[in-house]
């Protein structure tokens, strides 16, 4: 028994792996802390470079990433996903409930996981290539979708609210609008985009479909996006109640700021 506690690090790590880059961060678990982030952004231009090759250096530049860990996280944050309740899933169709939403091809892997506090299913397709280049360096570890972290995470926090709610999270090149009320989700859906007029297209089109007055419902941001931002001065030039998501209690266990708090809320809460 004692060799086992000697043995125990207290460390978790949890990496967040996109096609434009990774974020990642050291958890403290005996304290519930979070003690350091850091982000790497990769640069687009070298489209001919090999995203795998791309990692070995962050490996290689960030000697925290080769650290032992007791535990080892890994998320997926692509737009490549959806939720299936409970009823209707059955893993043997994987693909089938992601046709509707993005191109799937015959040799794409699926992968889905449980959210059984909701009765749903996250189904989406991993980077596949990033998960062998992590066995080989980690051997084993977890991995699932950014989708699943956020979306439990916001129903968690709808609890008792019998507000219709949308909350928009910012990733690079694409964002995800998610409509909650007290626990239940109402709607998420995924969107590309490149100007703040595609942005808030979007957004009032999926208001429109759910009845969601542009003068009355609350708009909440999260993600990479900030108040300088043309995306967040186009919200609110069109809709009247916008803010940010309120990161307060996430706050208490890392030192960092509320700005990084809301870029880094998948990570956080992983």
């Amino acid at each position: 028994m004692n060799t086992i506690i000697t043995d125990k690090k207290y460390k978790k790590l949890s990496i967040q792996v996109s096609l434009t880059g990774l974020s990642f961060c050291c958890f403290d678990t005996l304290h519930n802390r979070i003690v350091s982030v850091n982000e790497i952004r990769f640069d687009t231009f070298h489209k001919s470079t090999k995203i795998e090759e791309l990692f070995s250096d962050a490996f290689r530049n960030y000697p925290e990433l080769n650290d032992s860990y007791d535990e080892i996280q890994v998320i997926h944050n692509n737009n490549l996903s959806t939720f299936v309740p409970t009823a209707l899933f059955d893993e043997h169709f994987l693909g089938s409930y992601l046709q509707y939403n993005t191109k799937v091809f015959e040799t794409d892997f699926f992968a889905f996981d449980e959210i059984t506090n909701y009765q749903m299913n996250a189904v989406y397709i991993p980077y596949v290539n990033i998960n062998n280049f992590f066995i080989d360096q980690f051997g084993a570890f977890d991995y699932k979708h950014a989708n699943t972290i956020l979306v439990s995470r916001l129903l968690d926090a709808s609890k008792n609210n019998d507000t219709k709610k949308m909350i928009v999270h910012f990733n690079p090149g694409h964002f995800e609008i998610i409509v909650i009320q007290n626990q239940k989700l109402l709607l998420f859906n995924s969107f590309e985009y490149k100007t703040p007029e595609d942005f808030i297209y979007y957004l009032l089109f999926t208001a429109e479909q759910l009845n969601m007055n542009p003068e009355s419902f609350k708009l909440e941001l999260l993600g990479t996006i900030s108040e300088d931002d043309d995306f967040y001065k186009i919200a609110f030039k069109y809709i009247r109640n916008v803010s940010f998501f309120d990161v307060t209690d996430l706050q208490k266990i890392n030192p960092f700021s509320t700005a990084q708090n809301q870029q880094h809320f998948i990570l956080f809460n992983s």
